[in-house]
């Protein structure tokens, strides 16, 4: 037998319920731990009645509410804390435990010490993931401006909050009410905090974490979370000395002691044996068990010091980089088995402490009041405060919104509170439901506010086509790894740079968000300077450098670095494209193909970026496609010894804009250009006559500039359906190592009758596609072209 203390609010959950088996005493269970797993359902015996079988059933039940739950908010566009938060409410008395005997069944209270024992091991490892994902060194870009306003988010609420509480307290009469009363200003006080973490995960779930306003509201948030950290952490102290002044600071002195052993000893430890053991390769079993002992032990340490057991935890994540090799590998490793097994375990245990229907209204609403005071006060100070930094009305409306996110860490300080009997069931229930209900609004709120597309809907004739023949040409080149480079450098290689045409490059390495809360875009001039984060990026910043200085002075090369989810790269993409003024965006195909055409590396994650700049992009686009066997670095310069590139026209803006990219390599001694014309054999209907004299147009001015250029080639073959195009496109079989096409052509065009059912990549067109999937190019590099018109957007 073994005697076990329950946390209050455990105990006071099931003795206000019917029909719950409680002993005498409020503070000691009873468990016999001699049966643990000697079910046997098939003599007589219920697996219900031992503890491990019980657990088991817990945490599937858990896991699969939430599933439910995130499956059937996610039309909605809700994030999957939510999901969360209310799966774990609805298994509760809430509603499912309301059922005569399911609590006492499923739930009964000698099964606590087990739950409490789990799912404070999985809020360990949350709250270290937590540390792995936040960048501390997001501090030194704070600015003036952030820093205002994350100041003021945290102190108008916390000003407006506890002068209202005091207020009422000052007017209350009802001496039966004074418990209640005297709690206001703690409810006030959690209602004005802000955490960096949970503004974090909102902006990245609804995809403006690259955004100029979701950068604003990250640093600002690390300020709030800041000034939040320390309310919260004294009055946690303070209660913890009870009201011992000697106490307090004594408190505030072990916790400097232990931030001080893992920071300055036991972090440099690991970290220097990471760096010796790792050496770049990916993370081995050994170190990451290491890495686990640790966190264990560093929730130990933290708690024999009389800290709360989460804090060594998430002070030893905070110290290791975020981000690759290390965070991403971890976040990898423990997200799956925290949130998804561990963590839901927690919500239903949260969700058993929250009845609804034990809720009176005069307490909601007054709950309800503090917590819509504590919002508008965060988004009263957000809003104004980025109002007179001059930033526009909308964004700052969108910022105070952002500012009012709840999320599991308020929950959780909600809970503490409960459990020192700061606040009683009913304020707790109705602080946990308002946090919910406000979330979710304001999530359902901001899309119609914000919209980070619509912002890029004014800037039009961003093409090659209309760029001035004696103009600097400026191409945006977006590189996903190294692989990438040879065949971007390649066609990049094929323009004509002159001194009345220069190029200017600039290249865009999209490292895909892992392990860090924490979105980057950053220049980088130096690739020797780069952090643990960016260090992947120097191999290739190196490949344009080099490709810099073999053009003497006509090519010029500027390299970015964006870390970022394949949800929001595009942002980044828009906002170099914008301010460098670029004409085309050269992004890759997230699939690479063989020699015979088949696919043998797909990376689905990029295709979501890849749609993203198609749908939206400032300017043109061209998709690259690489295929046939991997090519070093070193294979670059071999390629600009001689290349054959083919044009394919068969009409439509995106063919003219090929041309006009087509264009920028004529007068190259090393390139021969071939423009290869598929006519119909037939008569085009009216609707097609204005496309076909501007392709007519573009076509003549081109014959006009190869006009006497002995590099460059112009022939015409007819068909007359999509089986004769595709005849056609079998000629060019292994003569050629670039190939440039439209992706976009005229709606029932009947050059491509029969080949529209076949297309299988909607990014690359019908021919760009039919291209690629081929079986008789070899290596041809395939280039597809989409020239940037109105309704490029509405496409």
């Amino acid at each position: 037998m073994m005697v076990s203390t329950m946390e209050p609010e455990n105990v006071l959950v099931f003795g206000s319920m019917p029909k719950t088996q409680m002993i005498q005493s409020s503070h000691l269970v009873c468990s016999n731990f001699s049966k643990l797993t000697n079910a046997r359902v098939f003599y007589s015996s219920s697996p219900l009645t031992l503890m491990l079988p019980l657990l088991l059933l817990q945490l599937s039940l858990g896991s699969a509410a939430i599933l439910v739950t995130f499956y059937l908010l996610r039309p909605f566009g809700l994030p999957l804390i939510l999901a969360q938060v209310l799966g774990g409410v609805l298994l509760g008395p809430s509603l499912l435990c309301r059922i005569p005997g399911l609590l006492n069944m499923i739930f009964p209270i000698r099964s606590f010490l087990l739950m409490d024992v789990v799912s404070t091991m999985g809020f360990m490892f949350y709250f270290f993931l937590v540390g792995v994902q936040t960048d501390i060194w997001l501090l030194k870009k704070i600015t003036k401006k952030s820093f205002a306003i994350g100041f003021f988010s945290v102190a108008v609420p916390m000003i407006l909050t506890l002068g209202m509480s005091l207020l009422w307290m000052q007017f209350n009469v009802n001496p039966n009410e004074k418990k209640k009363v005297d709690s206001l200003p703690e409810i006030a006080k959690a209602e004005s905090l802000v955490s960096f973490q949970i503004v974090s995960y909102y902006l990245s779930e609804l995809r403006v974490i690259n955004s100029e306003i979701g950068r604003v509201a990250l640093s600002s948030s690390m300020v709030s979370t800041l000034c939040s950290t320390c309310v919260v952490t004294s009055n946690i102290l303070w209660n913890q000395s009870k009201d011992d002044l000697s106490g307090f600071f004594q408190s505030i002195c072990y916790g400097i002691i232990f931030a001080s052993l893992v920071c300055c000893i036991l972090g440099p430890l690991l970290l220097w044996e990471m760096k010796h053991t790792l050496g770049g390769q990916p993370l081995k079993q050994g170190n990451l068990v290491v890495l686990f002992i640790a966190v264990l032990m560093s929730g130990f340490w933290g708690h024999s010091f009389g800290l709360n057991i989460y804090f060594g935890p998430l002070l030893f994540g905070l110290i290791i980089p975020s981000g690759p090799p290390l965070g991403s590998a971890l976040v990898e490793k423990l997200d799956v088995i925290t949130n998804w097994v561990l963590m839901p375990l927690f919500f239903v245990k949260f969700g058993l402490a929250v009845d609804i229907f034990a809720l009176s209204l005069k307490t909601y609403f007054k709950v309800q009041f503090f917590a819509l005071l504590g919002a508008f006060g965060k988004f009263l100070g957000a809003s104004l405060c980025a109002l007179s930094c001059q930033m526009p009305q909308r964004d700052a409306i969108v910022l105070g919104f952002f500012m009012t996110f709840q999320g599991v860490i308020e929950l959780d300080l909600f809970r503490r509170m409960k459990r020192k009997q700061i606040i009683g069931d009913e304020a707790f229930s109705a602080m946990c439901l308002t946090a919910l209900i406000g979330s979710g609004v304001v999530a359902l709120v901001v899309p119609c506010f914000y919209d980070p597309s619509k912002r890029y809907e004014g800037y039009y004739g961003r093409t090659l086509a209309h760029s001035r023949h004696n103009s600097q040409l400026r191409v945006l080149v977006c590189i996903h790894e190294e692989q990438n480079v040879p065949s971007a450098i390649n066609v990049l290689a094929t323009l004509k740079p002159t001194k009345q045409s220069p190029i200017a490059v600039y290249m865009l390495h999209m490292v895909e968000l892992m392990g860090s809360a924490t979105a980057l875009l950053m220049r980088q001039k130096r690739p020797k300077k780069l952090s643990t984060r960016t260090r992947g990026s120097a191999p290739i910043i190196d490949a344009f450098k080099i490709f810099e200085e073999n053009h003497d002075g006509l090519v010029s090369v500027s390299s970015f670095i964006s870390v970022s989810p394949p949800q929001t790269m595009h942002e980044d993409v828009f906002q170099i494209a914008l301010e460098k003024g670029t004409s085309l965006v050269m992004i890759p195909f997230y699939k690479k193909f063989h020699v015979g055409g088949a696919v043998y590396l797909s990376k689905r994650s990029l295709k979501i970026a890849n749609q993203n700049v198609l749908d939206q992009a400032p300017c043109s686009v061209a998709i690259l496609v690489d295929r046939g066997s991997l090519k070093t670095l070193h294979a670059i310069w071999a390629g600009w010894s001689s290349s054959e590139v083919a044009v394919i026209f068969l009409g439509g803006a995106d063919d003219q804009e090929a041309l006009a990219l087509a264009a920028k390599m004529t007068g190259c001694q090393n390139i021969n250009l071939t423009l290869i014309r598929i006519i119909y054999n037939g008569d085009f209907p009216d609707k097609y006559m204005e496309g076909i004299r501007n392709d007519n147009e573009s076509l003549g001015q081109f014959q006009t500039n190869i006009s006497g250029n002995t590099c460059a080639k112009y022939w015409e073959e007819v068909a007359k359906d999509g089986a004769g195009t595709a005849s056609v496109l079998r000629t060019l079989e292994n003569q050629y190592d670039i190939i440039v096409v439209g992706r976009r052509h005229y709606d029932t065009f009947p050059l491509l009758s029969g080949l529209t059912e076949s297309n299988e990549n909607k990014e690359l067109g019908v021919i760009g596609d039919m291209l690629a999937s081929s079986d008789f190019l070899g290596n041809t590099t395939i280039l597809v072209v989409q020239q940037h018109t109105d309704n490029s957007h509405s496409e």
